[in-house]
């Protein structure tokens, strides 16, 4: 196996962009998720109401990438970096709420893992079997693995990736929101995908991964993945 994609979201929830190789640091990919829309209530703005998010569909019209260091938004009347007053002026605007971009303190950004993965078999089953489109960008992972079996990054769990000089720990599966269905990244609205796939795998696509040890990656790395140690009588 190899890796195929690097995808890394420097604003939660906007699209983001494909690399060649990153950084990876004890946080994850460097500069991944690391801003956030934030409204008034200090919730982050995403696909989808919770405790800790706040639905602003709005938001996946948008895109970031990292330009000299600095993080540049593009939307649907411009571009502007972070930090640059404007943008939150638009952002409020467009989103019809008070809303700030801000860096990441206290309130993590990322979800249940540093880093996402899926293979490349898995989004072909749900194109074949479920009637989608299966493209990755719906589902916004960080590494997009080459893999020739459905679904085997789900028997991974507790076991040590490493790839490049970067070693990760699989968590766990990563159960799906309706954030699979709606229009992002330049495609268009994919009805069905959630629902299928709650029909047929649980909710579940791809996994997360916690790093533990930092280096750095790029596409073509080999991937090998070193099962969980059990003691004597486990």
């Amino acid at each position: 196996m190899k890796i195929s994609e690097i995808r890394r979201y420097p604003v939660k929830s906007m699209g983001g962009e494909s690399l060649q190789s990153i950084d990876v640091d004890a946080r994850g990919l460097a500069g991944d998720r690391w801003f956030a829309v934030v409204d008034a209530e200090g919730k982050l703005g995403s696909g989808k109401n919770s405790r800790r998010f706040r639905r602003f569909d709005e938001i996946f019209e948008y895109h970031a990438a990292m330009d000299d260091g600095d993080a540049r938004v593009v939307g649907p009347s411009g571009s502007w970096l972070v930090g640059d007053p404007d943008l939150d002026r638009v952002l409020s605007e467009q989103l019809a709420a008070e809303v700030r971009m801000l860096s990441e303190t206290r309130t993590p950004h990322q979800d249940a893992g540093q880093v996402s993965l899926v293979g490349t078999a898995s989004l072909d089953w749900c194109r074949e079997h479920l009637d989608v489109d299966g493209d990755r960008r719906r589902i916004r992972p960080n590494l997009v693995v080459s893999t020739t079996e459905p679904f085997v990054e789900e028997g991974w769990g507790g076991a040590t990736i490493r790839v490049g000089s970067v070693e990760l720990t699989v968590v766990k599966r990563i159960e799906r929101c309706r954030m699979v269905d709606i229009a992002q990244e330049g495609l268009g609205e994919q009805a069905g995908w959630l629902k299928a796939l709650g029909r047929e795998r649980d909710l579940c696509l791809g996994i997360y991964a916690d790093v533990a040890g930092a280096g750095s990656l790029a596409v073509g790395d080999r991937v090998d993945v070193v099962p969980m140690k059990h003691s004597p009588g486990d």
